[in-house]
């Protein structure tokens, strides 16, 4: 799967988007959101895609995918939703949030959202705690243009994110299709976080404490790994 978002959308941890740390010798690499979309849909001729006003892109297929970790898109009321995984407290979610059987993962996330969107002062970042299973998710509320995202504590889902040449924030399960156009702006989203375009990076499972980028070198691999201060976590670089 695949999500590109506008710098006026979404502009990501300065850590993603700026790296510092010590040089590396090789050049930074990167391609245009518009190449990193092609080189998607080059390479997975049978995917989706949807554009949303230039301010959004997402793609996905069904290609290659587990049979355990399903990729799934939905809309609904103006909320574009990306999802790989599955959920194993779906059924007892859907009775919390009052959702009919029918409801799948991708769908219960965009319900969940909006519900505590709707209720303010409960910011839609709190559903997240809720989940259980092995999941990550993109979302973009266009209404709000707003865009959240989150995986599971595990890590399960593997989910990368990076800044390509032209500025945009872009996420994908395809390590090495970020590499290819985002450079060294590049590193895996960090597990048990989120990251909403109004809130910044945290942590849902230690919501008190801060999450912090570090940039890294190792050898010729130059990028950023992001870290909850004070827990034993951290998210590997790409």
């Amino acid at each position: 799967m695949l999500a590109i978002f506008n710098s006026t959308v979404a502009y990501g941890p300065e850590e993603l988007r700026s790296p510092t740390g010590q040089i590396s010798t090789s050049p930074d690499v990167k391609k245009s959101s518009s190449a990193l979309l092609s080189s998607f849909l080059d390479t997975l001729p049978q995917s989706i895609s949807v554009t949303m006003e230039e301010m959004a892109t997402m793609a996905f297929t069904h290609s290659n995918q587990s049979l355990l970790k399903p990729r799934s898109f939905a809309v609904k009321d103006d909320c574009f939703c990306l999802f790989e995984g599955a959920l194993e407290n779906l059924p007892s979610l859907r009775q919390q949030y009052g959702l009919s059987k029918s409801v799948d993962e991708v769908m219960f996330v965009i319900e969940a959202y909006k519900t505590f969107r709707d209720r303010a002062p409960y910011p839609a970042s709190k559903m997240v705690g809720h989940l259980e299973g092995q999941f990550a998710f993109v979302l973009y509320d266009r209404c709000t243009k707003t865009v959240f995202t989150a995986t599971d504590s595990n890590g399960r889902i593997p989910l990368y994110w990076g800044i390509t040449a032209d500025g945009c924030l872009a996420f994908s399960d395809d390590a090495e299709l970020l590499k290819a156009a985002c450079g060294k702006s590049l590193a895996s989203f960090p597990q048990g976080c989120f990251y909403s375009s109004a809130l910044g990076l945290r942590s849902y499972e230690y919501p008190k404490n801060k999450v912090m980028g570090i940039p890294i070198m190792d050898g010729e691999m130059y990028g950023t790994t992001f870290k909850v201060e004070h827990e034993n976590f951290s998210a590997s670089m790409v």
